[in-house]
C-alpha cells in the first residue's frame, strides 16, 4: 500500500516537472577548475542518471566475482545438505554402506563436517569396519580439536556398543582427566563396570555418579542391579549392606524398587522386622508394586499382624493382583492355605504372572493336585518365555464363597489336622 503511495507521488511529481520543463527548459553552468560546461536541465538530468547508471555497472561488475562465489558455496551447501539427509535415510533404513558413501560426499561443501564425521564413524562400525571407525574419528579431531569432548564420547560410546570396554575405558580416562564429572561420561563408565560385572567398582562409582545429577531413572535401574547382587553376596553383614546402602545417593534411597531391594536384603539377614517396617513406611509415603511384593516375602516376628495389615490395604487396593499375590504368601506362612488358594485365583484373573503361577503350582501341590500343579508351573514359565499354555480352570466365585465359609465353620475343629490335611484351612 505505501509502494503504491509513493509510485503514485512519483508519477505526479514528475508530470508537474515536465510540465514546466517544457515550457521552460532552462540551462546548467558549471564553473570547476576553469573549465565551463553549460548544458540544458533536461541534458543535466540525462547526463546524471547516466553517471548514476554506469557507477551502478561498475559496482556489479566489481562484485560479479564474489556474488558468483556466494552462488556456487550456496549451491555446494545445498547439495551437500542434501547428500546429508540421503545418507541419514540410507542409515536409518540399515543400508550403511551407501549412507556412509553420501555421508563422505556430504563433507564438500559443508560448514559445519563435526557431524558428518562422527555419523560416518557409526555408519562404519555398524559395517564391522572399527579400522575405518577410528579413521573418521581421527579426522574428525583434526577437523575441530575444540570438539575433542565429543568427538571421544562418540568413540567411548562405540566402543562400548562393540564390547570393547578396555578401550572404551581408557577413551573416558582421557575425558575425565580434564571433566572428572561430566555427566555422560560417567553414565558410560557406569555402564561398562556393570557390563563387567564389576558390582565393588560400580557401587564405589554411585556417590559420584549422584553428584554429576545423572539422570534419575538410569541411575536408579543402575544402582538397583549393583544392590540387588551385592545383597545376594554369600558372607555379607549387616554393616557390609548398611555401607553401601549409605553409599547410594539420597534421592535414590527414598525411591520403592531401591528401598524394596534393601528391605529384602535386611530380611535375608534375618532382619525381617526391621525390613517389615522400612517396606510399612515406604508404603505409607507411595503406594508401589515392588513394594507391595517385597512385603509378602519378609518373614517378621508376626506374621498375622503383617497378614491383617495386607487384608486392611485390600478394603482400599481390592482389585490389586500384586496386593492379592502377597496376601497369599502371608497365608500359606501362617498354613492357611484355603484363603491363600483364593486370593491367589483373585490374582492370577486380575493380573497373571509368572510367580503367581509358580506359587499357585506350589499351593496345588499340597493339595494333591499334582496334575493342575504342573500345569500352572508350565503356564507360569510360559509367561517368561512368551510361549503361553493353557491356563488351568480356577474355581469359580461361588465355589471359592463355599469354600471360604466352610472354611470359617470348621477352622476351630479341624486346627488339630492342618498339618496333616491343608485342605481345610
Amino acid at each position: 500500500m505505501r509502494v503504491g503511495l509513493w509510485g503514485l507521488a512519483a508519477v505526479f511529481l514528475g508530470a508537474f516537472a515536465a510540465h514546466f520543463l517544457l515550457q521552460d527548459r532552462g540551462y546548467v553552468l558549471i564553473n570547476f577548475l576553469g573549465y565551463v560546461v553549460q548544458m540544458s536541465v533536461p541534458g543535466f538530468l540525462f547526463a546524471l542518471a547516466a553517471a548514476y547508471a554506469g557507477v551502478r555497472a561498475l559496482l556489479a561488475l566489481w562484485r560479479a566475482p564474489r556474488r558468483l562465489g556466494e552462488v556456487v558455496a550456496e549451491r555446494r551447501v545445498r547439495r551437500a545438505g542434501q547428500k546429508l539427509t540421503r545418507g541419514l535415510i540410507h542409515m536409518a533404513e540399515g543400508d550403511w554402506s551407501r549412507g556412509e558413501r553420501l555421508l563422505a560426499q556430504s563433507l564438500r561443501g559443508t560448514d559445519a563436517p563435526l557431524i558428518h564425521y562422527l555419523l560416518a564413524a557409526r555408519a562404519a562400525q555398524l559395517q564391522g569396519s572399527d579400522g575405518r571407525r577410528d579413521d573418521w574419528l581421527k579426522l574428525a579431531y583434526e577437523e575441530m580439536p575444540e570438539a575433542e569432548t565429543a568427538v571421544l564420547l562418540t568413540q567411548a560410546e562405540l566402543q562400548l556398543e562393540h564390547q570393547e570396554f578396555e578401550r572404551a575405558l581408557a577413551t573416558l580416562s582421557s575425558i575425565q582427566e580434564t571433566h572428572p564429572n561430566h555427566p555422560v561420561a560417567l553414565a558410560l563408565v557406569a555402564k561398562i563396570y556393570q557390563a563387567l560385572e564389576d558390582w565393588d567398582r560400580l557401587i564405589a562409582l554411585l556417590p559420584q555418579l549422584g553428584e554429576a545429577r545423572l539422570d534419575t531413572r538410569e541411575l536408579e535401574i543402575l544402582s538397583a542391579a549393583a544392590l540387588e547382587v551385592y545383597a545376594g553376596r554369600h558372607g555379607i553383614t549387616h554393616d557390609d549392606l548398611e555401607r553401601v546402602w549409605g553409599q547410594l545417593p539420597a534421592r535414590l534411597r527414598k525411591t520403592p524398587r531401591l528401598i524394596a531391594i534393601y528391605a529384602l536384603a535386611l530380611n535375608g539377614l534375618g532382619l525381617g522386622t526391621e525390613a517389615e517396617k522400612e517396606v510399612r513406611a515406604a508404603l505409607k509415603r507411595d503406594w508401589d508394586e515392588d513394594l507391595v511384593l517385597a512385603y509378602g516375602r519378609i518373614q517378621a516376628s508376626d506374621a498375622e499382624k503383617q497378614l491383617r495389615l495386607a487384608e486392611e490395604w485390600l478394603k482400599a487396593h481390592a482389585e490389586d493382583g500384586s496386593l492379592l499375590l502377597t496376601a497369599a504368601r502371608l497365608c500359606m506362612a501362617l498354613e492357611l492355605w484355603g484363603k491363600a488358594r483364593s486370593y491367589l485365583e483373585s490374582s492370577i484373573a486380575m493380573s497373571p504372572t509368572a510367580d503367581s503361577y509358580a506359587l499357585y503350582g506350589r499351593l496345588l501341590n499340597q493339595f494333591g493336585e499334582e496334575s493342575s500343579a504342573a500345569l500352572a508351573f508350565s503356564t507360569g514359565l510360559g509367561l517368561v518365555t512368551g510361549a503361553v499354555n493353557e491356563l488351568p480352570a480356577l474355581d469359580s466365585p461361588s465355589t471359592r464363597i463355599a469354600r471360604d465359609e466352610a472354611e470359617s465353620v470348621d477352622g476351630g475343629a479341624t486346627e488339630a489336622e492342618s498339618g496333616a490335611n491343608p485342605t481345610t484351612r
